[in-house]
């Protein structure tokens, strides 16, 4: 048999977050983020809940040029742009869609001769100082990028740091609208965060990336509340249940020691999966649907937990490490991380099961 470990992928709830995407942004055109392989869902796999989408963003030009062999006709925006010259061929082969964000890549699009004129967007520093063209330099950006050949239109654009807090977008839309004012291009505003906050920061074109597979921008908003459900459910079983006596310890380093008489369960999942090898004790898992806390270091294959207080669980017991009935995001906090990186660091070796029904369950 094989391991009992995979990733189980919900198109159904991807469409259903697009589809709050377009209730919270109407009327506005939607670029869906999916870089990292789809925030490791895969991207080809996610692919069909995404038409609803006018277009996608990602960062690596050979999944760019894929979508395009595969077929996929709409906008495709590289977000970090290019780095070097040698791939404005290739951008311009197959009409991709790129951000500048720096002089150098000013410079490689006035000096390049292309079969075809490329879509720019440009990107303005607001603060976050990744990032971006100064705002001082925007205008005379602007006019380099309108006279250059190379060019076919242009989109301006920005990127909140902390549009998830109260006040977050206020000074950094305030640098924007200065700095491209009176300037007749669409705009790109909004991340996941900006997304909900749509009415306060307007443009024409929103880039929703954590929202769509189902996980929390904010820190205090849960999916849930936010009407997103979780695309990703990573499920495993227990393969192995040791009982302990009190001062019995568990896995590497001894570093859960029983208090009083209990079981454990051994489900196999580890970091070598992408599981986090920092979550501590008390990390939550739902075992048949039902709450229990990790106990002992996370190992390569392997988490153990705490399921004296589940007298029925044993070997084949499903359990659920996060998705459907636990958000990532409340593994992910006691962890000391984000959603988005458990999202993301799922090893290669777990299987991803693409589900095209609104939710498959475990026999229990």
């Amino acid at each position: 048999m094989a391991r009992p470990l995979h990733a189980q992928v919900s198109l159904p709830a991807l469409r259903s977050n697009l589809a709050r995407v377009r209730e919270l942004a109407p009327e506005t055109q939607v670029l869906a983020v999916v870089k990292a392989d789809a925030y490791g869902h895969g991207l080809e796999q996610v692919l069909p809940a995404l038409d609803g989408a006018d277009g996608l963003a990602l960062v690596e030009l050979d999944a760019a040029v894929r979508l395009r062999d595969a077929r996929y006709s709409r906008r495709i925006l590289l977000l970090e742009g290019f780095f070097s010259r040698d791939e404005l061929p290739e951008i311009a082969q197959h009409r991709l869609a790129v951000v500048v964000h720096n002089d150098a890549q000013l410079r490689m699009l006035e000096e390049a001769r292309l079969e075809r004129p490329i879509e720019v967007f440009i990107k303005i520093n607001t603060g976050m100082n990744r990032l971006g063209i100064a705002s001082t330099q925007v205008v005379a950006a602007v006019e380099r990028l309108n006279n250059c050949p190379s060019v076919a239109v242009l989109r301006l654009m920005m990127h909140f740091a902390r549009a998830d807090e109260d006040y977050g977008i206020n000074e950094p839309l305030a640098i924007f609208n200065a700095a491209c004012r009176g300037m007749p291009f669409p705009r790109s505003l909004a991340n996941s965060a900006g997304v909900v906050r749509y009415g306060e920061i307007g443009g024409e074109i929103v880039r929703p990336g954590i929202m769509l597979y189902g996980a929390t921008p904010f820190a205090e908003e849960s999916a849930e509340s936010l009407g997103l459900k979780p695309v990703m459910t990573l499920r495993s079983e227990i393969i192995a249940v040791q009982s302990l006596e009190p001062g019995a310890t568990v896995g590497y380093g001894g570093a859960f020691t029983a208090t009083r008489p209990c079981r454990i369960g051994v489900v196999a999942c580890g970091y070598g999966d992408g599981y986090p090898r920092h979550a501590p004790y008390g990390t939550p898992v739902l075992v048949q649907g039902r709450k229990a806390r990790m106990a002992g270091r996370v190992s390569m294959d392997m988490i153990t937990i705490d399921i004296t207080e589940l007298p029925d669980a044993g070997i084949g017991t499903p359990v659920t490490l996060w998705g459907e009935g636990l958000p990532v995001d409340e593994v992910a906090r006691a962890a000391s991380t984000v959603g988005y990186e458990l999202l993301c660091a799922v090893a290669p070796r777990v299987p991803l099961i693409v589900s095209n029904v609104e939710r498959v369950d475990f026999e229990i």
